[in-house]
């Protein structure tokens, strides 16, 4: 599933072929995504695109009468074309630019979403969203705070999007390893100094991770082929078994939330 740096880096991609370009129509192959594509989509004509922005995986494209929601889902992407090519079977939705370029969304499991949102104050899948990782809004107060609320494994209550947005599976597995944390830790048991230091590790990672995804921003504007995602620097995830870049000690994996967690048990306490 594409995390939260792929879906900046999708939007890094796209954001100068479509801002200040207009959306002459759309192209809707497959309305039957995860929620059916929003009938102000299928009828867009004549378009100016103010911006391209991200709130948590939602790419969210400004125009001037409301806004284009799109979610990439478990396994979307999206890609610029320099001319109409021939679709392909997972091809589900075009934007012909004006200037020939055409924004192709490709979605085997039509799981993503497009939706349409007059006003992104009233966006039902924008509510409820808690703050971006990298702001200032997510700080060790705030996580502090609102930690010594609740008793559960401290690894699945950092992927809710209620406490902070785009920190799926990979991430919250390499920032608690990063600050020294077990997974099983319970939340209220945190201290300010431990929300200090995963706060900064969670910020660093997925820094990290946008700066890698740097290097495939090329890979948006091309005639055939998908945008591949960049390469991680793991340090736990996906290593069961295999010695831990500090310690030597083989990294251990249990099941937290239906989710497979990665982590060392010598140097996360």
């Amino acid at each position: 599933m594409p995390e939260l740096p792929e879906v900046e880096t999708s939007r890094r991609g796209i954001e100068p072929h479509l801002v200040g370009n207009i959306i002459s129509y759309a192209i809707v192959r497959n309305g039957r995504l995860r929620w059916p594509v929003s009938e102000q989509i299928e009828r867009l004509s004549d378009e100016l695109v103010l911006s391209v922005q991200r709130r948590a995986k939602y790419l969210l494209i400004e125009l001037t009468k409301g806004w284009i929601i799109v979610h990439l889902g478990m396994s979307g992407s999206i890609r610029i074309l320099t001319e109409e090519l021939p679709e392909e079977k997972h091809d589900h939705v075009d934007l012909i630019m004006k200037d020939g370029k055409v924004l192709r969304y490709t979605d085997p499991r039509r799981f993503g979403a497009w939706l349409w949102c007059d006003d992104l104050e009233t966006s039902s899948v924008l509510a409820h969203l808690g703050p971006e990782p990298l702001s200032d809004e997510f700080n060790a107060e705030y996580l502090f705070e609102l930690a010594a609320k609740r008793k559960t494994a401290i690894k699945p209550w950092l992927m809710d999007n209620k406490i902070v947005v785009g920190v799926g599976n990979i991430y919250a597995n390499e920032a608690l390893f990063a600050a020294k944390i077990s997974p099983e830790k319970i939340t209220n048991t945190l201290t300010l100094v431990d929300a200090t230091e995963l706060v900064t590790q969670i910020k660093k990672v997925l820094q990290r991770s946008i700066e890698q995804g740097g290097t495939t921003l090329k890979d948006f504007l091309q005639s055939d082929g998908k945008p591949g995602y960049f390469a991680q620097e793991l340090f736990v995830y996906g290593k069961k078994g295999e010695p831990c870049s500090i310690c030597g000690t083989p990294i251990e994996t249990i099941k937290q939330g239906q989710r497979s967690t990665f982590f060392c048990r010598q140097c996360q306490k």
